[in-house]
């Protein structure tokens, strides 16, 4: 039998899931390195990291144990994606769990006019220039419609968006900026207005 450390990621993943534990083992030496420098460059603080170093790993282990793992030759990308997920949920439960204190500002937030709730009007027009947006996203190019998407529909950053493109951020921000001119182009030609006055 081959060393373990010679075969493939895909070939580690079958012997795993086929109950050889120690080829887990292997795909973790592997790949320890890259993922959590990712998480690392991306979380900033070294406890944070690990933790969520420690709960990709440990999804990885419930999805190949449960036969959920698709094998696509691309177990490096899948691993990182796990753990973009991960950190994701951790920065939007970070922002759900942050309140304001109404004590902490000269004026009274509870009684200020711009955080009133839209009128009617307000929200029928919102509505309808992001669905008029939503639509105009529809006619883009793919490469174009997915970077949008990527941005304003899934909050992810134009770094992010170029690791899981697998392009430069350069191009990633072309992308969008010419998506962007598309769609003014588009909302011209059809007469929208895509903005509340």
């Amino acid at each position: 039998m081959m060393q373990l450390s010679q075969l493939t990621d895909e070939e580690l993943v079958r012997a795993y899931a086929n109950g050889e534990n120690a080829a887990f083992d292997a795909l973790l030496n592997r790949h320890k390195s890259g993922v959590f420098s990712y998480i690392h460059f991306t979380v900033r603080n070294r406890e944070l990291a690990e933790d969520i170093f420690q709960e990709t790993f440990v999804k990885a282990i419930m999805t190949i144990k449960q036969d959920r793992y698709v094998d696509n030759g691309k177990f490096r990308a899948w691993i990182n994606r796990i753990a973009h997920n991960l950190i994701i949920d951790h920065f939007r439960q970070q922002k759900y769990e942050q309140t304001v204190s109404n004590d902490d500002y000269d004026y009274d937030l509870l009684n200020d006019f711009r955080l009133a709730d839209e009128t009617i009007e307000d929200t029928m027009v919102r509505d309808q220039i992001t669905s008029d947006v939503q639509h105009l996203v529809e006619f883009l190019p793919a490469n174009q419609k997915e970077v949008v998407q990527l941005r304003y529909y899934q909050d992810f950053s134009f770094k992010e968006i170029a690791d899981m493109t697998g392009v430069s951020i350069n191009t990633a921000l072309g992308r969008m900026r010419y998506a962007i001119m598309n769609i003014r182009k588009m909302a011209n030609e059809k007469q929208m207005e895509l903005m509340a006055n």
